[in-house]
């Protein structure tokens, strides 16, 4: 088992950043892909980045390139997203969640076997 917390949600006005973080702990070395998603009341969930723990890659949701980045620390099983120019429409429940498949199928959500509870992100205009 791999549990997933994580923080660093908050209310932001448009334009400004916040860094969400999220701490593995359990069987972390079973798992291979790791990735953030956010959802919405009445919306689907949708990836927005994820990174490869073994590569370093990563992909990103056309909606957020330029503005947001994944990235990891190995040393304290740890994954953030660093998002900068928030957007209203980024006001989302985000979701980090973690894979222990062998091939990366990107944002396909049924291939993330653990997640977290969310951490809620509040963007005004």
């Amino acid at each position: 088992q791999v549990q997933l917390v994580e923080s660093g949600g908050g209310s932001v006005q448009a334009g400004g950043s916040l860094r969400l973080s999220c701490v593995a702990s359990g069987r972390r070395d079973r798992t291979n892909y790791m990735a953030w998603f956010r959802q919405t009341p009445g919306k689907e969930r949708e990836g927005v980045a994820s990174i490869g723990l073994r590569s370093g890659a990563t992909l990103y949701a056309d909606t957020v390139k330029g503005r947001f980045t994944i990235s990891q620390e190995n040393a304290k099983n740890t994954i953030y997203l660093q998002m900068n120019n928030l957007k209203p429409e980024d006001t989302a429940q985000y979701y980090c969640a973690a894979s222990t498949q062998g091939l990366w199928y990107g944002f396909q959500d049924d291939t993330f076997d653990y997640w977290g509870q969310g951490t809620q992100v509040t963007v005004s205009s």
